[in-house]
Formats: C-alpha cells, sequence, structure tokens
C-alpha cells in the first residue's frame, strides 16, 4: 500500500514548497503527514481556545470525534476534492451545532476549499462555503434558543463580521492558488514545447547538413563512377583519374558526416567548453567546391562584386551550402556543362546567385527535391529569402538573400 508511505507517490519527483503543501497539486499518495499537522492543530489549539470559552460546552469524545473528522476526510482531498470539501464543512457545522468552543475547526474547511479550487471544484468550494456560512447565521442568531449549551445567547454581529472577513480571505487566498497553479501549468507547458521545438530545430538542422554533405559527394561519385565504367576498357587512365577523384570524394564526405555527428553528439552531451573539432565550412572552401564539380563536369566559373566581407559563421556555412547544392542539382538536373556563380557583397547583405543553361534532363526540374526546401530553410534561418526557377532566357537560376551582421571587410 504505496499511498501510506508518504505525502510523494513512486513515480512523482520531490521539490520545492508547494509539492508538500496541504493544498498542492493532485497526487495519488494519500496525504497523511499533512492530515496529521491538521488533527494536531485541531485538536491541541481548541483544547487551548477552550480555556477561554468556559461558557460553551465541555469537550468530550464526541467532540474529539468531530475534531478528527475532518482531517480523516483530508485524506481523500487529492481524489474527491469536491466531496471533502462538503464533508469538512459539513463536520465544522455539526461542531458548531453541538455548541462546542469556537477554535482551529475551521482549519480543515480552509484547506479542503483551497484544494478543490485549485482542482478545479469551484462550484463545490463556495457551496461548501457558503453553506457553513449560512449555518453559522442560522445558529448564531435563530437556532441557538433550541442547541446546546443551556442559556446561550446570540453571537455578536461584530464576531459576524470577522467571520465573513475571514470566509472572504478564503476565497482570496483559493483563487490565488488556482491562479498561481495555473500559471505555473502554463510555463511548464511553454518550457516543454520549447525545448520540443529546440530539438526539432536541431534535427532538421543535422538533416539539411547530412542532405546537403551526402547529395553533392554522391552526386559526383555518381558521375565519376559512371565516367570510369565507360572508360575502364578503352582509357585506363582515364578511369583511373575517376577512380580517384571517387576516393577523394567519399573522402571527404566521410569527414563532414564524421563533423555532423560530433557536433550532434557534443550538443547532446551538454559539456561545457565542447566544440566541433573541425571548422564549418565556408565561402573559403569555394574552390575546393568548383573543383570538384569540375570533376564531375561541370565547368563553374565564379564572379564577385562589392567589397569582399568575411561572413559570420552561421551565414558563411548557409552561403556555402546553398553553393553546393545549386551546383549539384545542376549535376544532378541539367544537360548543362556550365555554371557561374555570382556573389554580391552589399553593407549586411550578401546575394548568392548560380545560373546555368539547361535544359534539365529526364530525372527532374533542376533543383527539385528536398535541395530547394534545405536552401529555404538555410535562408529564412537568417531572415533571408531564396528564389529559384527557370530564367527567361533558359536554363534555371537560384538566387539567394543572406542578410548578416558583424562582418569585416577582407583583403
Amino acid at each position: 500500500m504505496h499511498g501510506f508511505t508518504g505525502e510523494h507517490g513512486p513515480g512523482q519527483r520531490p521539490g520545492g514548497w508547494w509539492r508538500g503543501a496541504p493544498f498542492g497539486p493532485s497526487r495519488p499518495a494519500v496525504p497523511w503527514r499533512s492530515s496529521l499537522v491538521i488533527a494536531v492543530v485541531q485538536l491541541v489549539g481548541t483544547g487551548f481556545a477552550a480555556h477561554k470559552q468556559p461558557d460553551r460546552m465541555d469537550l468530550g469524545p464526541a467532540a474529539a470525534v468531530l475534531l478528527l473528522a475532518g482531517p480523516a476526510l483530508l485524506l481523500m482531498r487529492h481524489r474527491r476534492p469536491g466531496t471533502v470539501v462538503v464533508g469538512t464543512a459539513a463536520v465544522t457545522m455539526v461542531y458548531l451545532a453541538a455548541g462546542y468552543p469556537y477554535g482551529p475547526v475551521f482549519f480543515s474547511v480552509v484547506v479542503a476549499c483551497v484544494t478543490a479550487v485549485a482542482a478545479g471544484r469551484r462550484v463545490a468550494a463556495w457551496s461548501a462555503l457558503g453553506l457553513l456560512w449560512g449555518s453559522h447565521l442560522l445558529i448564531g442568531h435563530w437556532l441557538y434558543r433550541w442547541l446546546p449549551p443551556d442559556g446561550d445567547g446570540p453571537v455578536d454581529w461584530g464576531q459576524e463580521l470577522v467571520i465573513t472577513a475571514w470566509a472572504m480571505a478564503i476565497v482570496a487566498a483559493s483563487e490565488l492558488v488556482r491562479v498561481r497553479r495555473e500559471q505555473w501549468a502554463r510555463e511548464r507547458a511553454e518550457r516543454e514545447a520549447a525545448a520540443r521545438r529546440r530539438a526539432d530545430e536541431e534535427r532538421l538542422r543535422i538533416a539539411r547538413e547530412l542532405h546537403d554533405v551526402l547529395a553533392h559527394s554522391i552526386s559526383v561519385i555518381n558521375v565519376q563512377a559512371g565516367v570510369g565504367l565507360a572508360l575502364l576498357d578503352q582509357d585506363p587512365e582515364q578511369a583511373r583519374t575517376a577512380l580517384t577523384t571517387i576516393k577523394a570524394a567519399s573522402k571527404e564526405a566521410l569527414g563532414e558526416v564524421r563533423q555532423v555527428l560530433d557536433t550532434l553528439r557534443t550538443s547532446g552531451s551538454g559539456a561545457p567548453g565542447a566544440a566541433p573539432r573541425s571548422p564549418a565550412p565556408g565561402l573559403d572552401r569555394l574552390e575546393e567546391l568548383t573543383g570538384q564539380a569540375a570533376d564531375a563536369g561541370l565547368a563553374v566559373r565564379v564572379e564577385a562584386e562589392g567589397v569582399r566581407t568575411a561572413l559570420p559563421p552561421g551565414a558563411d556555412l548557409a552561403a556555402f551550402r546553398i553553393v553546393q547544392q545549386a551546383l549539384t542539382n545542376i549535376v544532378r538536373h541539367s544537360g548543362s556543362r556550365n555554371a557561374r556563380v555570382l556573389l554580391h557583397y552589399a553593407p549586411g547583405e550578401l546575394e548568392l546567385r548560380v545560373d546555368d543553361d539547361g535544359p534539365a534532363t529526364g530525372d527532374g526540374a533542376t533543383g527539385g527535391g528536398n535541395g530547394l526546401v534545405g536552401m529555404h530553410e538555410r535562408a529564412a534561418a537568417l531572415g533571408g529569402t531564396v528564389e529559384a526557377g527557370p530564367r527567361p532566357d533558359g536554363g534555371f537560376r537560384v538566387r539567394a538573400r543572406l542578410p548578416f551582421k558583424g562582418g569585416r571587410e577582407t583583403p
């Protein structure tokens, strides 16, 4: 019976004063510790209060049963908050009707009321509180003639004002607890949603990196494998060159894939100071990229306009990957063997333009598939845009606009 082992169930994480409070969030465990404390407070406190109320009924076994009935009901307050708040109010009403001394007998009603409101049982809580308050008015100003103790008189209206003020305080405290609990629930849900969003963004980033790396390298390998097979018997030396290119492309692909996986492993470990062991690629590797395209049979001419600027790492990587993907699409989907890359530097912005003369080959339109989606996502992450489509004079064009901050001029 794990319910009687403490305030927290086996599947819960203790922590914070709220989780141990007598009117905390709903939990499967039976709150016997806080209920026991309330029982002691009501018994001992009422005993002390009785000394100053000699005109009330003497405390006896019946009074003790009523004083313990409220805390006993509180054991079920997390499972049946509406029933418990009505039950504690009824027990307290019977206690007052029996003419016993005033004291902390209301403690059980307060805890039950706050718990019920926090659990969403507001109608039951206010009904129980209204029933108790109305019963006290009836007992104190009308039914006292027929109820013990003998010779009792009406309750002073000043005392009624105090009781009314206490009832209003209970209402305010209950609503405050409810609002605060809902606020904590919203904050927890927002934190969980933000964590899921960050995880989704990280998975998308890694998928994008792997797509760009593998699509480019495998395209080069595919072209060179076809060349090698075609020339294996006729021109072994040329076939050897193709195989050498395949080896270099596969080695580079493995290195970049390893780098992406190292980044994933580093971000997952959360180790302070951890960083990728090699820098992310950027436009400084553009010459290497055009060399690989040349090995695949695509001649690339690179032009630059404006004052060349060293880009921040994020923009530099995005620019490199967009050019890489555009050239990969030309190798895979275009019949053109020539391409032009234009880098236009402006203050706080880089414009990329990659053109080929087409036409598109039979395995898809130039720039189709996930490659264009990845380009748009990379640019959008920086607040930029990507446009891709056929040119009016034939061929295909990819144009990207990448804003950046903190760049510096380079010689």
